[in-house]
């Protein structure tokens, strides 16, 4: 899926703030901050969380930074290549994390973080050697810092030669433990944007609390509008404006959440699942999840087992 498809409901000044205010948001609340804390001691590498529309480097200025981007970052020819990297990975990063190697030989990756279908965010890996550099890596990387303008010697020399080495494997493994996080972290906000529905208009929370209430049996545009005290039209169009969502995408997010907390128990089976939070068939439910969280059920439940058992070994 095209990112920007995904991103085309948050565009405009108005979106890009409250995308801002969101993500800010999950910055300071104390799941991201314990887990922050918990990632950098155990890895020893930087970790952010980022809205879409953010031009610096990911890591400057925190405890973690990697030193020699750090130094880089005090060029202004080597800090916009390190930025048209970032920028890169950015633009391939859709519903699945993606990972980048800059002209200096550093890896990083963007896991995404959703609201529903969109992105509103990321978060960022510090960045890290993936194998021992050779001396065709070397030569690599003094001659992109030559191209800057920078010579490849004393401090910059050492800090490059210090960069943190983390293989493949454990590295895969790192990414597949945040795209964990990334989920809890969409679940979070998810919980925010229900919090910020206060301020909404009467029949949205009547609404909301009835699709609560019976969203795990057959409901009806009909049935909820006449809940809510309004006609079908003047509802469709109020609700729509008040969430972002159409009447039939909103309960089909609700029931989704409701089943992807229910997937992580590995005693439920997935049809069982599916026909409890509501869904008419297994065909149906399958469908949705993988357009809304950009993989199968089956495929969730093995990555969250999978982060587990490697959780347990990182």
């Amino acid at each position: 899926m095209n990112p920007a498809t995904i991103r085309t409901s948050q565009s405009g000044t108005d979106g890009i703030k409250e995308n801002r205010e969101l993500i800010d948001t999950l910055r300071r609340s104390k799941l991201f901050r314990s887990y922050e804390q918990v990632f950098s001691e155990a890895t020893g590498l930087a970790l952010a969380i980022r809205p879409l529309e953010f031009w610096q480097l990911a890591h400057h200025g925190k405890k973690h930074e990697n030193p020699f981007c750090a130094l880089l970052a005090e060029n202004p020819t080597s800090l916009a290549v390190c930025l048209r990297a970032h920028q890169e990975m950015i633009d391939h990063t859709g519903v699945l994390p993606h990972t980048v190697t800059c002209p200096f030989g550093l890896t990083e990756t963007a896991v995404p973080i959703r609201l529903g279908e969109q992105i509103v965010g990321y978060l960022r890996i510090g960045q890290v050697v993936r194998h021992t550099p050779a001396k065709a890596d070397t030569t690599k990387v003094s001659r992109e810092l030559e191209q800057c303008g920078v010579r490849f010697s004393g401090e910059i020399r050492k800090a490059w030669e210090k960069n943190p080495l983390i293989p493949p494997e454990k590295y895969n493994a790192i990414v597949r433990l945040l795209a964990f996080f990334a989920d809890q972290l969409s679940a979070l906000s998810n919980q925010l944007m229900t919090a910020k529905n206060y301020a909404e208009p009467p029949l949205v929370l009547k609404a909301r609390e009835y699709i609560e209430k019976h969203k795990s049996e057959e409901l009806s545009l009909a049935d909820v509008a006449k809940a809510a005290g309004s006609s079908v039209f003047h509802f469709c169009k109020v609700f729509h404006k008040a969430t972002g969502l159409k009447f039939t995408d909103y309960v089909a997010r609700m029931r989704l959440e409701d089943a992807r907390n229910r997937l992580l128990n590995p005693n439920l089976r997935i049809s069982e699942i599916a026909y409890d939070v509501g869904f008419q068939s297994l065909t149906q439910f399958n469908r949705t999840f993988k357009r809304v969280f950009g993989q199968s059920p089956t495929e969730f439940r093995a990555r969250v087992s999978s982060g587990r058992r490697l959780g347990r070994s990182v």
